[in-house]
């Protein structure tokens, strides 16, 4: 039985380690409920769906798979620039997530909707891809790296607008991406971003010159989600 309902929650402005707490006990929600269903196939349940959308405190997080050698500065500078740290469970290298920056983490069952994580991968981004072109920016893709890229095909001028990074288990999804609206961006200057030390981040802000309603660029992101996904968005 397939469900096709997603739970929208909007965490606010939330700490980190808080909201991935809160991630995996949703994660975990919805494995428990497929191992039970295998079990018992006579009394299946449908699993749940969740997206959540947050902002966070400044702090960086490594995949991984990443090195800490993409941190460029040490827990001293860190705390004085009030930014924390973490090595996390999902993909990709080091990102920075903080105020200004739509982060949404999707917590979906994927033989709800299609059990193919290349694209599903592909979708996050094209959600991306398709809020930024209503605001005149041309999001690409950048061949062997995740996530939305400006100019992508002039490597001395691609830039990252918003990181995807995912971990999936049983065809259940976890984290998801950082789209960068009015972040600032010097904090971006302390690390290798995604691991490259020849590219730069950008965002709406600093592409276009002036600051944007968080709320309705996550009305666009979420619209084309659920249209990408096949998604019924419930609150």
């Amino acid at each position: 039985m397939k469900n096709k309902n997603v739970s929208l929650r909007d965490l606010g402005r939330i700490d980190y380690k808080k909201a991935w707490d809160y991630q995996e006990e949703l994660f975990s929600e919805i494995i428990e409920q497929k191992m039970a269903n295998r079990s018992q196939p006579a009394s299946a349940k449908a699993t749940n769906n969740y997206l959540l959308f947050c902002e966070h405190p400044h702090v960086y997080t490594l995949g991984k798979n990443g090195s800490e050698n993409n941190l460029l500065v040490n827990m001293l500078e860190l705390q004085q620039k009030e930014a924390t740290y973490y090595k996390i469970n999902r993909g990709g290298d080091i990102t920075y997530h903080g105020p200004g920056q739509i982060v949404g983490y999707p917590i979906l069952d994927l033989d709800n909707f299609s059990p193919d994580i290349h694209k599903y991968v592909a979708n996050l981004e094209e959600a991306v891809i398709r809020t930024i072109d209503e605001y005149g920016l041309k999001g690409e893709r950048l061949k062997g790296a995740s996530g939305v890229w400006l100019d992508a095909s002039r490597p001395a001028r691609a830039r990252k607008i918003c990181a995807v990074g995912i971990r999936s288990s049983r065809w259940v999804t976890m984290h998801g991406f950082a789209f960068n609206v009015n972040t600032d961006l010097s904090y971006f200057e302390l690390i290798n971003p995604c691991g490259f030390t020849d590219k730069k981040a950008t965002s709406m802000q600093a592409e276009l010159g002036s600051e944007f309603s968080l709320e309705e660029i996550k009305e666009k992101v979420k619209n084309h989600l659920a249209s990408l996904i096949g998604m019924t968005i419930t609150r």
